[in-house]
């Protein structure tokens, strides 16, 4: 059974489920960034590592993700335990992407979570555009959020509007972002913005579906 460790209270109207990007852990800045802010807006975050990574934390080696069979099993997992009906799943870069994946085979089989909020979408390889990892993004029916950097090398905002996107998908601009929603000094923006702006389109997001 997956280690999932919660933020916010146990009575909120929604639970969003957030799974880590392929190299950092689940308690990185930005992960509990994440948590400790979607908490303090009412809202109950989960918490969980894949394999790979759980593995890490015990032996202290770097390795690359496990398979994304594995991965979505994970997921399911930790979709069985919180339950779909009021669970979001989402999370940063490769965890938002298995998220999506897993809420498309959820629809397949009739039991669907309430929605999807994708923190930083790895739309393509960088410097790869034409390896897009869209496809299953072109039929989805469940409410999906993608929060993105406008110059994020993983789709950028002049690249991602030509994209075949379900009409499902809301997607949320943050000004100068890269792929951890890092603005350049010179924008003018900063990091923390860009965060609680990522956090207020998922609040957002969250009171309407």
């Amino acid at each position: 059974m997956t280690d999932i460790i919660f933020n916010g209270p146990n009575a909120a109207p929604l639970t969003v489920a957030l799974a880590h990007g392929a190299g950092a852990p689940m308690d990185s800045p930005f992960m509990e960034a994440f948590a400790e802010g979607l908490a303090a807006r009412g809202l109950r975050c989960a918490r969980f590592e894949f394999p790979y990574m759980a593995q890490r934390r015990e032996d202290g080696k770097k390795r690359p993700p496990n398979p994304a069979r594995i991965l979505l099993e994970t997921w399911r997992g930790v979709i069985d335990e919180i339950g779909a009906d009021k669970l979001v799943v989402g999370g940063k870069s490769m965890g938002g992407r298995m998220a999506s994946m897993i809420a498309v085979d959820l629809e397949a089989e009739g039991a669907p979570v309430r929605g999807v909020a994708c923190l930083g979408y790895p739309f393509h390889p960088p410097g790869k555009p034409e390896k897009l990892r869209t496809e299953h993004l072109e039929g989805i029916r469940t409410p999906t959020l993608i929060c993105q950097g406008t110059r994020d090398p993983f789709g950028t905002r002049d690249e991602v509007p030509d994209f075949p996107l379900s009409q499902t998908i809301r997607l949320e601009w943050l000004e100068d972002g890269d792929h951890g929603f890092k603005p350049r000094k010179a924008s003018g923006r900063t990091e923390q913005q860009n965060w609680e702006q990522a956090l207020n389109a998922i609040q957002a997001f969250c009171d309407t579906i």
